[in-house]
């Protein structure tokens, strides 16, 4: 098997959401050479990547500025064809959002937003876009020993509105009001789960559940009161929330008087804690939890009954000689009040992916250093570098299985344990695999060498 011909054949699925044969063409291009380009991922130097240093780059940028076609519509046929891996019953998709920094003060989208890398006693401002991504988990640890996969299958830009000047009138301020309570990142979240579940229907994965797996900036009031039919939310939550039960059934109060916290129902000595294992770093792990059914939460949730999970506090040692140090505990809140508790647990666990995921696009595949400014630009030139990430992951399952076979470069002695191929080691054999078989490049008009890519990376 081939790596180059599984991604090609993924992105030729892509040539219905092109308008033409040709701009198909460039899009399928560009994605090889965003990935394949060695130094700054620039425009430029991803079109003197594939060979194209000698012709007109207007073209290559019409087809982001001027060239119709949506974006995330390429994450489809990812969709379609991962979603076999995952026969289970609950499909997991982790949703966080993250932030592409840039300089340029002509881009309309990118304002000035906490920097989430600044130390606690000083929080730094970043100027930059933020997008909302949505990850496929794949959980390869049920044939394999080698943790879950994530597969992009969302990215969409989800700037907040602009504050208005000082001069602006009273109706203009009633208006940026209105439009910060119907664009901001948990109607994004709302927004983009519904969008997921007809996805996940148009893929044939009718009868699956879909559980949305998030962080604490999602478990609020406009999260829980608009879940998707057939859906679950699964957040971390906070551990001074306000709890409580439902009132006895002859009060006319809906809520019970008695309150408590997620940390309260931790701590309480007389509710026995239960164990599972959970695959993470690598194994199997024994996870303690407590949990709670029908609990309400009624700043967060109103009337809607939730499921609590108090997880304990995780002990480990950073080498054998070394003491035993304890993890912060964490604690869950999840929409569903029936289903096994260790399916939810492995999914949130999982979730941990969509990190790696942003950490691969920004540090090896340099996602947003490209230099764009047109409005239409700025937010498609990203998502289509994340897609053709995407379809670089699923190549390599489909092509090599889950583990790290012989078809990729052997390993320094100082990195033995690696169980599965990293982005670095698909992205080497996908250079590999491009100059020893130009001939499955002909159609595209790519022509991408060893002294090509080196000297673009030298321009």
């Amino acid at each position: 098997m081939s790596l180059l011909a599984e991604f090609l054949a993924i992105t030729q699925d892509w040539r219905s959401v092109f308008p033409q044969q040709r701009t198909f063409h460039r899009g399928v291009r560009q994605a090889l050479g965003s990935l394949v380009c060695l130094g700054r991922r620039c425009l430029s130097r991803i079109i003197w990547t594939n060979g194209g240093q000698h012709r007109s780059w207007s073209a290559e940028y019409f087809l982001h500025s001027r060239c119709q076609w949506e974006p995330q519509q390429l994450f489809r046929p990812i969709l379609k064809r991962a979603l076999p891996y995952c026969p289970q019953k609950l499909v997991g998709v982790a949703l966080d959002d993250t932030r592409l920094r840039k300089t340029g003060r002509s881009i309309p989208q990118a304002f000035y937003q906490r920097d989430p890398l600044s130390p606690p006693f000083h929080v730094n401002l970043v100027l930059g876009l933020r997008f909302l991504q949505a990850s496929l988990l794949i959980p390869l640890h049920r044939t394999a020993t080698v943790g879950t996969r994530a597969l992009p299958i969302r990215f969409q830009e989800v700037s907040r509105v602009k504050r208005p000047g000082k001069k602006a009138t009273d109706q203009m301020q009633k208006q940026y009001r209105e439009a910060v309570k119907q664009k901001n990142l948990s109607r994004s979240f709302v927004d983009m789960g519904r969008q997921l579940r007809q996805e996940l229907d148009q893929a044939g994965g009718q009868d699956k559940i879909l559980v949305l797996a998030g962080d604490g900036s999602f478990c609020n009031r406009t999260c829980f009161g608009e879940i998707p039919e057939r859906s679950i939310l699964l957040v971390r939550a906070r551990k001074d929330a306000r709890l409580c039960f439902g009132a006895a059934d002859h009060s006319r109060r809906f809520y019970g008087v008695d309150k408590f916290t997620p940390e309260q129902v931790r701590q309480d000595e007389s509710r026995a804690w239960k164990t599972t294992k959970i695959f993470y770093g690598g194994k199997r792990r024994k996870i303690r939890y407590k949990q709670l059914t029908e609990v309400y939460w009624q700043r967060g949730a109103r009337q809607r009954p939730l499921r609590l999970i108090a997880i304990a506090p995780t002990p480990y040692r950073k080498s054998k000689s070394k003491r035993l140090y304890y993890r912060d505990p964490a604690y869950l809140f999840t929409s569903d009040l029936r289903r096994s508790a260790k399916q939810l647990l492995q999914i949130y666990f999982d979730r941990w992916q969509i990190e790696v995921n942003h950490r691969e696009e920004k540090d090896t595949l340099g996602i947003g250093q490209a230099q764009l400014w047109n409005v239409t630009s700025v937010p498609k030139q990203p998502v289509l570098a994340v897609a053709a990430y995407s379809a670089l992951l699923l190549a390599s399952l489909k092509a090599f299985g889950a583990e790290r076979g012989e078809a990729y470069a052997e390993l320094p002695k100082w990195r033995c344990n690696a169980r599965r191929p990293s982005c670095l080691d698909l992205i080497t054999l996908l250079r590999k695999e491009i100059v020893q078989q130009p001939q499955q490049l002909a159609p595209f008009q790519l022509k991408t060498t060893d002294s090509g890519m080196v000297q673009a990376a030298a321009a």
